[in-house]
This record gives structure tokens, C-alpha cells and sequence, in this order.
């Protein structure tokens, strides 16, 4: 029995890629860090299923070190996974490694490779295979649409600053509202002001479509939200599109984030050592996911005007010296381990029982 499982191991393999658009390069090196092959796919349905068929010939894969999970190598790291490889996120080579090695993709591969034989590669890579999956596509189009809104708002004002004192008339005194819906009832006319009225009138409908876009867009959004984790929209401050956002960070599989603190560090809100000597401080976090962060930020900001208790926390860290800056810091650190604890909940089977039971 120990003498096949010895055999086994003996044959294990570690896959590393370094991904491009259209084509991928692998490289396979044994468990004693020989480097067995290294050869290039196309970046298809085909090619993956090639890559993983050729480096299964060359031994027993079981783990993978993969670049750019989150963009052009999330196909492949889909595949893997499908295949119960466990794949792990490789950061790209830093520049002293590659001033003394040089720079080819055959090279990444291998490092790519070498990063998960010496675990230097331990994060394991968000699966993308599920609701979150979709939650990310759907706020790619929801940003998309509220970013165009909003450019064609202000490029809307802008006409009006230089239209015919006729019509600056007839659209002040509007809410934003009033002032699309006014713009958009313009007609073309036939007087020197016909092209104004045209681009007002082209800028409003522009705007009436992307807003019935958002709205639309921020619906499904809040469903799939409230069909995944429904308890997230149930708290204070938490709307869908935050909601959404930390769902997209920790992924669809959450679990591979096992600790709050490892949470708070992919949200960027959890302090960094810098000390030194008898100088004992922290830093402020400016990593991890920065949409999270302004996420967290959103939450916070909403909670102190709505939420009593998050208002006399900041009035009572206030009074002990805090700046308010400060005390912000310290709730999005709170939100970030209530949020935590909703999205990736403890299994109720394996966590540990209380003292009263």
C-alpha cells in the first residue's frame, strides 16, 4: 500500500501557464523540480482540453499554477477545476527574477510552475462557473451603462451653456430630471438654434435609454443577489450593487477564503506592519481589491446617517481623540467581518459548538 501511494507521488507533476489572449504556454515540472516539458496551445475550448491531455501524459497533475485567472487564463482555470486540478493564482515574475533569467513565456511557464512547488503560489483561484460569475457580467454592463449616463449628462449641460439664450431660458430652474425630459420633447426646428434643439434633444433620449438600461441591469442584479446571499440585503447600508461587488471579490467559492482576516486583507482594510527597531506602527492597507474597498467605504458612509448604533460609534471615538477619517477606517474593518461572515457562513456541521451547548 505505502509503496503505490510512494509511486504515485513519485509521478506527480505540477502545471504551470502563462496565459495570453490567443495562445497559452505550459510547462510541466516534476515534485524534485525537474522540468519535464514546455509547449504552447491556442487559447480555445480544444486547445485547453489539448494542453491538459498533454501534460497528464507527462505524469500525475494535480496542482496548477495559473496567471491572470481572473481574465484571459479564467477559461482555462475553469476547465482545470471541471477536471479537479486545483488551481492556484500565480503572480507574474517580479523584475530582479527576470533581469537574470530573461523574458519568454516558456519561462513564466516554468516559474509559474516553481511558485506552486515552493508555495510561494497559495491563493487559490475564485471558480467561475456560477451566480457570481453572472453577477460580475451583469454590473460589467450596469457600470457601463451609469458611466455613459453620465458622461451624456454632462456633455447635455454643456450644450445648454452655449445654446441660444431662448432655450438656456426655457431649461432653467429644472431638476435633472425635469431638464432630460424638457430636452428630450425639443424639436429640430428650422431657426439658427435647429442644431442645438438636435443634439439636446439626441443627448436626452441618449440618456432616457441608458437610465432604462441601468434600471433594468440594477434589477437583476438585486434577484441574483437576493438569490444567493438574501442576508446581505437584509443589513443596514448594504444595497445590491455593494453586495454584488464583495460577492465578486470572494467569488463562487467563497470558502477558499477561510479566515476574516484574510478577507479584510482582499478588501484592502486590514492594517500593514511597518515597523521597525523600537518603532512600533501600522500603515494604511493600499491593496487588495479596490472596489471592495469603496464598497466597504459606500456601506460606512450610509450607515452613519442611517444607523443609530454606527452613529454614537463615531461620536464616541471622536471623543477620544480619533479623527473621523480614522474612525471610518475602523467600521469598514467591521463591515468587512459582518460581511464575512454572511457571505462565507460557517458550516454548521463542522464549526465548533458553543459552551452552552
Amino acid at each position: 500500500m505505502t509503496s503505490s501511494v510512494a509511486a504515485v507521488d513519485s509521478d506527480e507533476v505540477v502545471l504551470g501557464v502563462d496565459t495570453h489572449r490567443d495562445e497559452h504556454t505550459a510547462a510541466v515540472v516534476s515534485v524534485a523540480g525537474v522540468l519535464r516539458g514546455c509547449r504552447q496551445f491556442p487559447a480555445t475550448g480544444q486547445g485547453y482540453r489539448d494542453l491538459l491531455c498533454w501534460a497528464r501524459g507527462l505524469g500525475v497533475v494535480r496542482r496548477a499554477g495559473v496567471e491572470c485567472t481572473g481574465s484571459y487564463g479564467m477559461s482555462l482555470s475553469r476547465l482545470l477545476q471541471g477536471e479537479r486540478v486545483s488551481v492556484l493564482e500565480v503572480n507574474q515574475p517580479d523584475k530582479r527574477a527576470r533581469r537574470h533569467r530573461g523574458k519568454t513565456d516558456e519561462v513564466d511557464a516554468e516559474a509559474a510552475a516553481r511558485a506552486v512547488l515552493a508555495g510561494r503560489a497559495g491563493a487559490v483561484a475564485k471558480a467561475s462557473d456560477g451566480p457570481v460569475e453572472a453577477l460580475r457580467q451583469l454590473k460589467i454592463v450596469g457600470d457601463s451603462a451609469v458611466q455613459a449616463r453620465t458622461k451624456a449628462l454632462n456633455q447635455l449641460k454643456a450644450v445648454i451653456v452655449t445654446a441660444d439664450p431662448a432655450i438656456r431660458q426655457a431649461l432653467s430652474g429644472l431638476s435633472t430630471k425635469g431638464l432630460v425630459q424638457r430636452s428630450a420633447q425639443l424639436g429640430e426646428g428650422d431657426g439658427p438654434d435647429a442644431t442645438s434643439r438636435y443634439a439636446l434633444a439626441t443627448l436626452a433620449g441618449r440618456i432616457i435609454a441608458l437610465t432604462s438600461e441601468a434600471d433594468r441591469t440594477e434589477q437583476r442584479i438585486t434577484a441574483l443577489v437576493d438569490a444567493v446571499r438574501p442576508a446581505l440585503l437584509e443589513r443596514v447600508g448594504i444595497g445590491p450593487d455593494s453586495a454584488a461587488t464583495l460577492l465578486i471579490m470572494a467569488g463562487d467559492n467563497p470558502e477558499r477564503v477561510q479566515r476574516e482576516t484574510s478577507f479584510a486583507a482582499l478588501c484592502g482594510v486590514s492594517p500593514v506592519e511597518a515597523s521597525s527597531g523600537n518603532m512600533q506602527r501600522r500603515r494604511l492597507n493600499r491593496g487588495g481589491d479596490r472596489q471592495a474597498n469603496a464598497a466597504l467605504h459606500r456601506i460606512v458612509v450610509s450607515r452613519l446617517r442611517w444607523d443609530t448604533r454606527t452613529q454614537a460609534y463615531m461620536q464616541r471615538r471622536l471623543a477620544e481623540g480619533r479623527t473621523r477619517r480614522e474612525v471610518i477606517r475602523c467600521l469598514k474593518r467591521f463591515v468587512a467581518r459582518e460581511a464575512f461572515g454572511l457571505i462565507n457562513p460557517p458550516d454548521p456541521v463542522t464549526a465548533t459548538p458553543s459552551i452552552a451547548a
